[in-house]
């Protein structure tokens, strides 16, 4: 097997091969005792899936009743114990809006915390569908910033919106982090094609740059295969998933990177493992 271990110095310019995604907006303990709420708990989470084989994690901070919030103060202390406890990994806020925030959510809490990465729904920055002065603005303060910024689409259309987002902002479209959600968690399937017209869009486009998918239920492991067989990478974790590939309830998001650790390092057309 291939070293892969997430406490590794973490390559900026590369994105890693395995993210978690412990939490998410919606789920809580109440759902799964092992889904992380609060910032100890994730802290430690982070822990274990850096020495399980995680080169990065993606996070949701919550307020006192659990719930998803767009927080910079517990942003910046989350990250504080963070960079403590898992140095090598890199560290993504959500900007998620969950129809709870708007762009101008988005912005400020990214502002405000300065973190080290961060995602952002394409079409949550930008509801109208055409980019604007304000849009190009944020995204090249973003660029001078060097925060390294993960560009999600949910549908392959998307890919365009992000294309004339990169245009009107004059930001190259070479080394551009994209991530591909392959369903949805409502309940649209997670079907591997999909993950072939994100990558036919995303050519047509002209955009070059690394790629992960994330996706949903059973059917993730199936999308998993698939990326990695087209040289992509991957974001697993409970917020997405708590199925292990037999279809059986995940007991942690340790033995989900586990899990997907080994379908990396067993794929002939995987990637290199290190992050």
């Amino acid at each position: 097997m291939a070293d892969f271990v997430g406490t590794e110095p973490f390559d900026a310019q590369r994105l890693a091969p395995l993210m978690v995604a412990p939490n998410g907006a919606r789920l809580t303990d109440d759902d799964h005792p092992a889904v992380p709420v609060t910032i100890p708990q994730i802290v430690d989470c982070a822990r274990a899936c850096a020495a399980e084989g995680a080169g990065a994690m993606h996070f949701h901070v919550r307020d006192q009743a659990k719930a998803h919030i767009l927080d910079s103060g517990l942003y910046r202390e989350a990250l504080a114990e963070l960079k403590t406890a898992v140095p090598n990994m890199h560290l993504q806020i959500t900007t998620e809006t969950v129809g709870r925030y708007g762009p101008e959510d988005m912005r400020r809490v990214t502002k405000e915390t300065m973190p080290p990465g961060v995602s952002i729904g394409v079409p949550e920055m930008i509801p109208s569908g055409e980019p604007s002065e304000e849009d190009a603005g944020f995204y090249n303060w973003l660029a001078d910033q060097q925060i390294l910024t993960q560009h999600i689409c949910y549908a392959p259309a998307q890919v365009d919106l992000l294309a004339r987002l990169l245009d009107r902002a004059r930001l190259s479209k070479t080394g551009v982090w994209c991530l591909f959600v392959i369903g949805h968690y409502t309940g649209a399937l997670s079907r591997t094609e999909l993950i072939d017209e994100f990558l036919s869009a995303m050519a047509a486009a002209g955009i070059d740059g690394d790629w992960a998918i994330c996706a949903f239920r059973q059917e993730e492991a199936a999308c998993l295969h698939h990326a990695i067989e087209r040289g992509g990478k991957v974001r697993i974790g409970f917020e997405n998933s708590l199925y292990m590939a037999d279809g059986s309830i995940a007991a942690d998001n340790m033995a989900r990177v586990r899990e997907v650790r080994s379908i990396l390092a067993g794929t002939p057309q995987a990637p290199d493992l290190k992050p």
